[in-house]
């Protein structure tokens, strides 16, 4: 099973990660497989920011739910100063940034980095 890990680079990541969440898990598809973290803290800190989405992925359906809710979460007019940094368990990554994405782009960033997975970042 492959995880995605999705932060949201935003002025307000962590409300902007609990709205990505909200939105992801009233997805049939991916009902159980999303959840809210955030990563060690740092040295002085009690805590850490939940501030990461991590959705676990099979193969096929739900890698190309997760790109057209995405592209829906996305593409809202609020959210066009918004980008997405999605890694997977190894490392590699994709930024999508909202002001360049487009549906047949993202599902293909996405199946490119979860399924046959890069040995290097991609940037969108």
């Amino acid at each position: 099973m492959t995880t995605a890990r999705i932060s949201v680079l935003s002025r307000d990541p962590v409300a902007d990660a609990e709205s990505l969440t909200d939105w992801l898990r009233g997805e049939p598809a991916l009902t159980g497989r999303v959840r809210l973290d955030g990563g060690a803290p740092g040295p002085g800190q009690l805590g850490t920011a939940l501030d990461t989405v991590t959705v676990l992925l099979g193969a096929g359906g739900p890698l190309t739910v997760l790109a057209s809710c995405l592209r829906a979460w996305i593409t809202q007019p609020r959210r066009t100063d918004i980008r997405l940094e999605v890694r997977r368990e190894n490392g590699s990554g994709v930024e999508i940034d909202a002001k360049r994405v487009r549906s047949e782009d993202l599902e293909a960033l996405l199946r490119r980095l979860l399924e046959e997975g890069p040995d290097q970042d991609v940037r969108e």
